[in-house]
This record gives C-alpha cells, sequence and structure tokens, in this order.
C-alpha cells in the first residue's frame, strides 16, 4: 500500500506536468496514480491534493509570490515550483501540523530537486507560515 509520502511525490509529478503545459492531464490522473499503485484512501488523498492545487493555483501561486526576495515565480525550477505550490496548498487549506506539511516537502526536495531546494522550500515555506 502506497504511503502519503508516495502519493505526494506522484501529486507533485502530475503539477510538474501540469506547470509545463499539459493541462490535459488532468483527464489521466485516475490511470496515472493507478500505474504508480495509489490506490484507495491514498489515491483519494492524492487526488484532493491535486485537485485543490490546482483549483488553488492562482491564489498559492500569489502567497508564493509575496514571500519571494527579488526573484519571480519563473525563476523557480518546475519541480521547486510543483513542490512549493502542494505543500503551500496544505499549508492553506488542509488541517494537518505546519511543521509536518513542511518537513514533508524538504524530504521530497531532497529527493526530487536540485541541491538548494531543500533549503530555498524550508525558508519559503517557514515565511509563510509565520505571515
Amino acid at each position: 500500500m502506497a504511503t502519503r509520502t508516495q502519493a505526494r511525490e506522484s501529486v507533485i509529478g502530475l503539477l510538474y506536468a501540469y506547470d509545463l503545459g499539459n493541462e490535459g492531464i488532468v483527464k489521466f490522473v485516475d490511470e496515472i496514480l493507478e500505474d504508480k499503485k495509489i490506490r484507495n484512501q491514498q489515491k483519494d488523498f492524492a487526488l484532493k491534493l491535486f485537485n485543490g492545487t490546482t483549483a488553488n493555483l492562482e491564489n498559492i501561486d500569489k502567497e508564493i509570490i509575496s514571500h519571494l526576495n527579488q526573484r519571480t515565480l519563473e525563476d523557480i525550477g518546475s519541480v521547486e515550483k510543483s513542490i512549493l505550490r502542494l505543500a503551500v496548498y496544505e499549508i492553506l487549506f488542509e488541517e494537518l501540523p505546519k511543521a509536518i506539511i513542511i518537513n514533508e516537502a524538504i524530504e521530497l526536495s531532497k529527493r526530487l530537486a536540485s541541491d538548494g531546494a531543500p533549503k530555498f522550500v524550508n525558508g519559503l515555506l517557514d515565511k509563510i507560515v509565520k505571515a
């Protein structure tokens, strides 16, 4: 059975594809999650995260942009941006403890993103939580 971390990792992949202009991916989310063996409760969790993030993308991006120092959203790599968008969605709209959300985002950025990503993700999410 998949873990919540694996579900989040799949959502990041979906958000990455979505960010690169593959908005049609929305039609294939169920199949993609099934291929990754994300099923049952974790599938429901992943769908909630993906659909919630894409539905609130404008507000999420505004929140991220408001905490960037002399950077733009376009300066952030697509993987890092996907990790941030998911984490900011969870911070703003979910009931999980903020420390868990930030820790998950850091761990995912260690595995999926560039070397400097964990520190950047941590700093930005910390600013958002404290705002």
